[in-house]
């Protein structure tokens, strides 16, 4: 007796393994706007894309086109999306009074100008023209700065015009030079 097929009964009624649901699936990412950035964590400077719809980022990965990262991103870099999108993540501005016990949230403009209101009574509360010698110092010795690795070369020359020239501030730092 002839050995049967046993799939040839199956023929034509054997179900379509893929749905027309993922079918239709595609990437999150497809049609989305991308944007380089810089990962906001250490002193490296990978690049990261960044994908947004209508506005809201939708996804996070390392740029394939940087020298530095090769797409590739450490474990801190890879949650930027979960950073941004945690319910825990705080969005808006707090600010807790001197000798307060909690915490207000106040406008972003009000934060700004407070900020710039404290540095300028700072500044001028310390600026010292001369030093006890009388040699000319025009400087502050009350305000310090310490910025971010994430900065840029032309950002941090700014930064350092902005505060040593424009303001007297002497303690101007990098966490990239450390």
């Amino acid at each position: 007796m002839p050995r049967r097929n046993p799939l040839k009964s199956y023929v034509g009624r054997v179900p379509n393994p893929i749905s027309p649901q993922t079918r239709a699936a595609h990437a999150r990412i497809r049609g989305a706007d991308v944007t380089v950035s810089v990962c906001p964590y250490c002193a490296v400077g990978c690049s990261q894309l960044i994908y947004s719809k209508d506005g809201k980022i939708v996804d996070i990965e390392g740029n394939y086109e940087s020298p530095i990262n090769g797409g590739t991103l450490c474990p801190k870099g890879a949650a930027t999306f979960g950073l941004l999108q945690s319910p825990s993540r705080v969005t808006t501005v707090k600010y807790r009074a001197p000798y307060g016990d909690r915490w207000e949230e106040r406008p972003l403009d009000w934060a700004m100008e407070r900020i710039a209101q404290r540095l300028k009574e700072t500044r001028d509360a310390t600026y010292e023209e001369t030093d006890p010698e009388g040699r000319t110092v025009n400087r502050t010795l009350g305000i310090g700065h310490f910025g971010g690795a994430t900065l840029d070369n032309e950002e941090n020359y700014l930064i350092k015009k902005l505060f040593t020239a424009g303001l007297g501030i002497v303690a101007v730092e990098n966490q990239a030079r450390i």
